[in-house]
């Protein structure tokens, strides 16, 4: 999966980072390599599913899509 992601020079000399595919996913770090490194675990964090409100039943299968 490819996501476009936007970096920003924040006034406090931080890079702010974000996914605008992803709505609220935002991070940043005082390097680009520390912001990509943060936004990157933001990504992740945000895609993980929840296993107490994913289960598997009878009517219910539950199945990985690779993009």
């Amino acid at each position: 999966m490819k996501l476009k992601i936007v970096l920003e020079q924040g006034l406090d000399g931080y890079i702010t980072v974000y996914c605008p595919s992803l709505k609220g996913c935002v991070s940043q770090g005082k390097t680009i390599e520390e912001a990509m490194a943060n936004i990157k675990e933001a990504i992740e964090l945000y895609l993980e599913p929840d296993l107490e409100e994913i289960r598997e039943t009878e009517t219910h299968k539950i199945l990985e899509l690779a993009l």
